[in-house]
């Protein structure tokens, strides 16, 4: 039985988390992409229009933000695993 959504969200008195990036006004000016292994931080508005390099455990994953990505993570546009598909035998 898995928990409900709302046992899995953070309490709105605490507020979204956010790390602070320092270079995030070089990032807005010259469009250089932030690297960051924050894959908990929320997508706050501020973040609009700037790229981030996530890390997926392997490499970074480019995850240019959008409107639509504000209050969602980081690491929701990452992904982790590969697609698995089945190799043709040699019996075949």
């Amino acid at each position: 039985m898995r928990p409900s959504l709302v046992l899995l969200q953070r309490s709105t008195w605490k507020g979204p988390y956010f790390t602070a990036f320092p270079n995030l006004a070089d990032a807005l000016k010259n469009g250089t992409p932030i690297y960051t292994r924050a894959r908990s931080c929320t997508i706050v508005p501020n973040f609009v229009g700037i790229k981030f390099m996530v890390h997926n455990g392997i490499d970074y994953v480019p995850v240019p933000i959008t409107e639509e990505m504000v209050g969602y993570k980081l690491g929701e546009f990452s992904v982790t695993r590969k697609k698995f598909t089945y190799k043709a035998s040699r019996n075949r």
